[in-house]
């Protein structure tokens, strides 16, 4: 059965939703997700060894690479090699008082750095098993991802109306009306949302008010209604990636039936009507007082503070471990030296808010390197993508990648198991729509 085309790829999502989302403070549940990545290598070998003939030469140089990283920060290193490397100053120190003078790898901390290699296992099973599965097998694992994004959010309604933490997964912080759904970080939960929205933007075309139809209305009015709820300020900028790929698709559709003079469709002025109904329904909910979207809205006229005395005290970091970086997963570790008296507070930063600065930290030139050379891929994909069948997943794809780019400037979404399974599966909708591109019935 786990066997069958999909099936192994949909486990695997629905299992990085459910355990994945607490982040590092949850090695258990991290654990569960990893596990099962070793189970799918197991049960289907194949398609690990056929990794780089299925992804191609330059995804495959990528993913490597980026497997590669964290490893290479733990080969161990001779004392007058690794001695002699920026921000290990204290470390000589403390290794000469002891009198010993072994090996060391470049890593500050080596547990850290190889529970970030493990981290990756979960994402690479599910670009592995996914680019070995046929077009059947992409759309249940889409199928997946969206049913997560619902079962998240009513998960999240019993969170909101509950109390004292009820139905919390994570209960890290007390946050009463927000929801959180599958994850710690209601960050985390917004970006997933609008992710799973993208996906949905992907489906088949359906006829208006077939139950189908009906179906993917419900699910994205539910998923969005998630967003609003979670607060998140980002989460609702971000609504506008899924609002204009769809807006993109409509209009496109509606264009190539004119071209070939096809009958049907929603014409241009119904499209146009229907989106700034759309539009006048959501000024009408923003404008009623006391409601939860005007209380995310006014989260925007709030000033932070704490981030950018964070980035300061991050670029100071930088500068000390460059250009061989501390080792991935260290920055708790290593910010404490930096941080500013005035900016110490009872909590620990825990996370840079900024996951450039961080991954600066962490891997020097050689992690934003391979970070622009994702980039780089990514674009070229989708531009050679927009001619094929499948150019609506491409398009979910580089929208969901694009919105964990634009949140990594304030926050850290790839820092949990979920969203690290959720952007291979970004990269695999990129890889499979330029991959396949035999004809079907609607664009998926």
């Amino acid at each position: 059965m786990l066997k069958q085309p999909g099936v192994m790829l949909a486990a695997l999502i629905i299992l990085a939703c459910l355990f994945g989302g607490g982040g590092s403070a949850y090695g258990l549940s991290n654990l569960v997700v990893q596990l099962a990545a070793l189970a799918a290598a197991a049960l289907m070998p194949v398609a690990f060894w056929r990794f780089g003939a299925n992804a191609g030469w330059p995804l495959a140089l990528l993913a490597i690479a980026t497997l590669l990283l964290p490893l290479v920060q733990l080969v161990p290193l001779p004392p007058d090699v690794w001695t002699v490397l920026p921000g290990r100053t204290l470390i000589t120190e403390a290794v000469g008082a002891a009198g010993a003078g072994a090996w060391r790898p470049l890593t500050v901390n080596v547990a850290r750095t190889l529970v970030a290699f493990i981290a990756l296992l979960a994402p690479f099973a599910v670009l592995a098993i996914g680019l070995a599965q046929g077009r059947q097998g992409l759309e249940l694992g889409k199928l997946a991802v969206v049913a997560a994004g619902v079962a998240s959010v009513l998960l999240g309604t019993l969170q909101v109306l509950g109390q004292d933490q009820f139905a919390l997964l994570y209960p890290e912080i007390e946050m009463p009306g927000v929801l959180f759904g599958f994850f710690a970080n209601r960050n985390s939960t917004a970006i997933f949302l609008v992710a799973c929205l993208l996906v949905l933007c992907s489906f088949p075309s359906r006829r208006p008010l077939s139950p189908k139809w009906f179906a993917q209305v419900v699910a994205a009015v539910l998923i969005v209604t998630g967003v609003v709820l979670t607060q998140s300020r980002t989460g609702l900028v971000l609504l506008a990636l899924p609002a204009g790929l769809m807006a993109l698709r409509m209009l496109v559709g509606w264009l190539e039936r004119r071209g070939s003079g096809e009958q049907g469709g929603a014409p241009l002025a119904v499209v146009v009507a229907t989106l700034a109904a759309l539009v006048l329904g959501l000024g009408a909910i923003v404008s009623l007082p006391g409601t939860r979207v005007e209380t995310v809205l006014a989260r925007f006229e709030k000033g932070d503070e704490q981030r950018p005395a964070m980035w300061e005290d991050a670029r100071y970091a930088v500068g000390r471990y460059w250009p061989a970086g501390a080792g991935m997963g260290t920055f708790d570790e290593v910010f404490q030296l930096d941080e500013s008296l005035e900016n110490i507070s009872p909590r620990r930063a825990g996370r840079a808010h900024n996951d450039y600065l961080e991954l600066a930290i962490e891997a020097g030139p050689a992690g934003l390197v391979l970070a622009a050379l994702w980039a780089l891929w990514v674009l070229w994909v989708a531009w050679a993508a927009r001619g094929t069948p499948q150019r609506w997943s491409a398009l979910a794809g580089a929208g969901i990648l694009l919105a964990i780019a634009l949140q990594s400037l304030l926050d850290y979404p790839l820092r949990n198991q979920t969203m690290l399974c959720i952007a291979a599966f970004a990269v695999l909708l990129l890889a499979s729509a330029r991959k396949r591109a035999e004809p079907q019935g609607a664009a998926a």
